[in-house]
């Protein structure tokens, strides 16, 4: 799992050729401010969802993960808490589904306050709960975009 801000999201384009696309993307602002749906940047190998929610009490938060698809998360306005857990510390709630890229579990884990311009990246054996509330619940604006993995 990574998380920073991203003003300094340069420094991670080492990681790949997607996770860097996603990034210049999500830097130069081209998934902000967009009506909420999906975005292709490169087919169904780099593509952005953007969503518009409230968050949740954390009572209502689910772990998951996916295997075909590394997530990024940005925060492009409000605040949201998400939490990490490797997957080797959780038990399987729900089995993998294939076609829709992801399993449930329950467990433990850490959790951190995520705030407007600040991203995550969460690879396969990083299992995460998204949108949570930090105080109480409030809007957030958010764009995922799923990189596959190769």
């Amino acid at each position: 799992m990574v998380i920073d801000r991203i003003e300094n999201s340069a420094r991670y384009d080492v990681l790949g050729n997607g996770i860097a696309l996603a990034l210049r993307a999500l830097r130069e602002g081209h998934l902000v401010r967009r009506e909420a749906g999906r975005y292709d940047l490169m087919g169904d190998a780099v593509y952005a969802l953007v969503q518009a929610y409230e968050t949740k009490p954390r009572e209502q938060g689910v772990w998951e993960a996916h295997r075909k698809y590394i997530d990024v998360q940005f925060v492009a306005e409000g605040t949201e808490v998400m939490a990490y857990a490797n997957l080797a510390d959780l038990k399987p709630r729900q089995p993998y589904d294939d076609a829709n890229d992801y399993a449930l579990f329950d467990g433990l884990g850490s959790f951190v306050t995520v705030s407007s311009g600040m991203f995550t990246i969460f690879y396969p054996e990083d299992a995460h709960m998204p949108g949570l509330a930090a105080a109480s619940p409030e809007p957030v604006e958010k764009v995922v975009v799923k990189v596959r993995v190769s």
